[in-house]
């Protein structure tokens, strides 16, 4: 995923997070199929975070988007 030109590793975000793409698409009423998709692919300038997956993040911790959005600044940028 990128945010502008900053690349994030979602992935081990999910994975330090103890969050499976099943759970968050439960969670956050999101299908799984489209967090599947998003979570997965290929990185690019033309493929941004999108704002449906920080929601779906943060629903799926019981969280804030912004607390999401600063956990992954701080922690998850390439």
């Amino acid at each position: 995923m990128e945010v502008g030109d900053m690349e994030i590793d979602i992935k081990t975000y999910l994975e330090d997070k103890h969050l499976t793409i099943y759970f968050i698409a439960k969670k956050s009423g999101y299908g799984y199929t489209t967090l599947h998709k998003s979570f997965n692919k290929e990185q690019s300038s033309a493929t941004p975070l999108n704002l449906r997956d920080i929601e779906a993040l943060a629903k799926a911790q019981d969280m804030e988007m912004w607390r999401v959005l600063r956990d992954l600044e701080l922690h998850y940028l390439k």
